[in-house]
């Protein structure tokens, strides 16, 4: 192995599980330093500058402290297309690449409008731009930061999209219609954090992450009372969704006259989609 991901393991050690910092030492190799598959296996020599070391240990002190990899590098890999990421947005999650896969082997017209509500890295709009048949794309957030993130995504990944600000929780709702809302909201309770990571936990952005205990669904029914409004005769809407409350949120979408309303499970068989079609 390399002598370098040898010294990136062993500093990792004792902070990070050990296929965690193989994985952490592979990338950031890989990544950062353009080194092959071959250059990092076969162990070959590379003269690392003192520059160069100099990046690894800053990278391994911000690991240490628990920073995600995603934010010391500036960016990640989402459904194959590469995504700048800040502490103002959540990192992406391969939970919502199965969401999105959902999306477009359902809809393969052109044309389909598409309303994606707390885009956050803008990774849900701009992947259903790259991925579906000419859509015509807007998404939402309420934070400016986020959406300033995500319009420098999708200039980089060449895709339009409307992005505007908009707190779904007040009334001062746009006036639009679409074919489909998609949300990847806020949903884990307050009572939840106690079993999260210190790098989520920490580093991302609670006001992604976090709804109070006495009303989880909080954005899953003001986003569906929304989508009564705007969506399209046949309008689909689409969530990602807390594990522990699947069948509580296809209770209030039926009880809000939703119809065929279908709930999936994620790969590692939890509760994690829901997908409805307009009263």
């Amino acid at each position: 192995m390399h002598p370098i991901y040898t010294y990136i393991r062993q500093e990792l050690s004792g902070y990070y599980p050990d296929a965690e910092a193989a994985a952490l030492a592979k990338y950031i190799l890989t990544e950062k330093f353009q080194l092959s598959a071959l250059d990092l296996y076969a162990g070959k020599d590379m003269n690392f500058s003192s520059e160069n070391l100099s990046e690894v240990n800053d990278i391994l002190m911000r690991l240490k402290s628990y920073e995600p990899l995603q934010y010391i590098m500036g960016e990640t890999w989402f459904c194959g297309f590469r995504f700048k990421v800040t502490p103002s947005v959540l990192i992406p999650r391969p939970e919502t690449s199965e969401l999105i896969d959902w999306i477009v082997d359902d809809n393969k017209r052109e044309e389909i409008s598409v309303l994606d509500i707390g885009t956050g890295s803008g990774c849900i709009p701009i992947s259903l731009s790259l991925m579906m048949n000419s859509p015509v794309v807007s998404a939402w957030d309420i934070s400016e930061q986020a959406l300033s993130v995500a319009s420098e995504n999708a200039r980089m990944n060449n895709v339009d999209i409307a992005f505007s600000r908009v707190d779904v929780l007040s009334t001062d709702i746009p006036d639009i219609k679409t074919d489909i809302i998609v949300s990847n909201p806020p949903y884990i309770t307050d009572s939840e954090k106690t079993d999260m990571e210190r790098n989520v936990l920490e580093w991302e952005p609670g006001l992604a992450l976090f709804v109070p205990d006495d009303d989880p669904l909080r954005f899953y029914r003001r986003i569906a009372e929304i989508g009564i409004d705007i969506l399209n005769c046949e309008g689909l809407i689409y969530f990602e969704i807390n594990r522990a409350y699947g069948k509580e949120t296809v209770e209030m979408l039926s009880s809000m006259g939703y119809r065929n309303i279908e709930l999936r499970k994620d790969l590692s068989g939890n509760d994690r989609m829901i997908k409805a079609v307009r009263p």
